[in-house]
């Protein structure tokens, strides 16, 4: 009868630092005025800027227009706005997003706007030169088997000749 180990560390779930939420948004809930493009659009026509959002975003364009058919929660908004949370890594809780898209659905819409123009920006590369220079074919120094040795003639070769 073999004896069994004791296990003094249950094993449990692994998590990288990269499976931590560090960021937090750009910009606060309420500041609706840092970009009056979408605070204007928001305003006047928050249908045109939910769809133009879910559609920057890679959604449906008409996802938006389902919170018109529910009167309790948004929850295509809300699925929207917790998706981006997940996508970029922000630090929150669903309950959080529910209570913002359910109380405060247009300054949520207008704060998740300008978080996609934000992390939407073109990245800029330069081309800068470097004084390492890397030879893309280097020399291949001759392989072992490849002696100065004559190729044989023919399709049996003969053996070699020993004296």
């Amino acid at each position: 009868m073999a004896v069994q180990p004791i296990v003094s560390v249950q094993p449990s779930m692994f998590r990288s630092p990269a499976d931590i939420k560090t960021e937090v948004w750009s910009s606060g809930i309420f500041d609706c005025c840092d970009n009056m493009n979408i605070c204007c659009l928001g305003f006047w026509c928050p249908c045109c800027q939910r769809c133009q959002t879910s559609t920057d975003f890679g959604e449906c364009f008409c996802l938006p227009l389902l919170d018109i058919f529910i009167y309790w929660v948004p929850v295509s908004s809300l699925a929207l706005r917790s998706t981006m949370r997940e996508r970029y890594r922000i630090r929150g809780t669903m309950c959080n997003d529910c209570l913002l898209v359910t109380c405060c659905t247009p300054c949520a819409w207008c704060q998740m706007a300008r978080e996609l123009k934000l992390r939407q920006r073109p990245l800029l590369l330069v081309n800068v030169p470097s004084p390492v220079q890397i030879n893309m074919y280097p020399p291949q120094a001759p392989h072992p088997s490849m002696s100065l040795q004559p190729m044989p003639v023919g399709l049996y070769p003969s053996a070699p000749q020993y004296s």
